[in-house]
């Protein structure tokens, strides 16, 4: 089986094929699960020092945080999965 990896800022990428839910880290209720997630030991943190604007579930329960838009790594993972492919150059962070 090959895994497809998807670019989620500032030279970071995570496995398409693992990726559950894509969602905002602004809600109360993701705040509280972020958090136990980093008590246990199961947060990923791919923000680099920057803002996190997405926050990326697994299907192993790890959970990722991203600081591009939880829109541009949708649409990244849709274009893997009709085939259309993005540059990794291509990006919103501006940083790279």
């Amino acid at each position: 089986m090959r895994t497809e990896l998807i670019h989620v800022g500032f030279g970071n990428f995570l496995a398409a094929n693992k990726v559950v839910a894509i969602i905002s880290p602004n809600s109360a209720p993701t705040k509280r699960v972020v958090q136990e997630l980093k008590n246990k030991g199961m947060l990923i943190d791919m923000t680099n020092g920057r803002r996190t604007k997405a926050v990326v579930v697994t299907d192993s329960g790890h959970v990722a945080l991203a600081a591009i838009a939880a829109e541009t790594i949708s649409g990244r993972l849709a274009a893997m999965r009709t085939g259309n492919n993005i540059h990794i150059g291509q990006s919103e962070e501006g940083g790279e």
